[in-house]
């Protein structure tokens, strides 16, 4: 989905509606308020993320708020990268900072550290550098999703979105699943918790709404960026 979105921003700047001068506002403004659109929609109609820990992205859901949110940081003076382990700092620098908001946001719904339940986003924060840590990201995201197949044939190519790779396999070639990237049961799905693989996946969302309901209390509101009024699931 965010992808979509960056091209969508991406064909505007080719039609000359936003400029090379505008990319800073569409980020830090435009994408950002995206995102939290994103939060309301997961949250309201507890969207499963596509995997355990997210296919294409580095929490459940997202990648590039994580891309931008690095480069954001780079060249800070003080902050590294192993500060999002300190509640206090993530707090105080998610009210500025992108990469820190969406730390701020996964741990208001989850618990445990991140070790355990956002492992790829724990091994970052050992990068010594902002920059080292955009840099790489940017690496990551060409080859593990731009460069994936799953992702790429799913773009309407156009004359602002042109496409010059390879001419595509006929369909003859391909098995019923090979859109997917990997085998599924497709038309089965288990009762209760939608499943990837064989393996129930809850979202975190849906997991802590029915904790609440066990509990008797009322079902939570719609949640904004922080999460309020959802009650933390523990990663299992």
């Amino acid at each position: 989905m965010e992808l979509n979105f960056l091209c969508w921003l991406y064909c505007l700047e080719r039609l000359g509606v936003v400029a090379e001068s505008d990319h800073q506002a569409l980020v830090i403004s435009v994408f950002w308020r995206y995102i939290e659109v994103m939060r309301v929609l997961q949250s309201t109609y507890w969207l499963e993320p596509a995997g355990s820990h997210g296919v294409w992205g580095l929490d459940d859901y997202h990648f590039l708020p994580f891309l931008f949110g690095a480069a954001q940081l780079r060249g800070h003076k003080y902050i590294r990268p192993k500060a999002i382990h300190d509640a206090e700092v993530v707090d105080e620098y998610s009210k500025h900072y992108m990469y820190f908001a969406c730390i701020k946001f996964i741990n208001s719904i989850k618990t445990a550290s991140l070790r355990w339940h956002s492992p790829m986003l724990d091994d970052i924060s050992a990068v010594k550098t902002w920059d080292k840590v955009n840099s790489g990201m940017l690496k990551m995201y060409r080859a593990e999703v731009l460069g994936k197949l799953p992702v790429v044939q799913h773009f309407l190519f156009g004359s602002l979105l042109p496409y010059d790779g390879p001419p595509p396999s006929s369909p003859a070639s391909q098995g019923d699943d090979a859109h997917r990237g990997h085998a599924h049961t497709l038309g089965v799905r288990q009762a209760g918790w939608g499943d990837c693989c064989g393996i129930p996946v809850p979202s975190a969302f849906a997991a802590a709404q029915v904790e609440k309901e066990k509990e008797g209390k009322l079902p939570a509101a719609r949640v904004g960026l922080s999460g309020p009024g959802i009650r933390p699931v523990p990663f299992d």
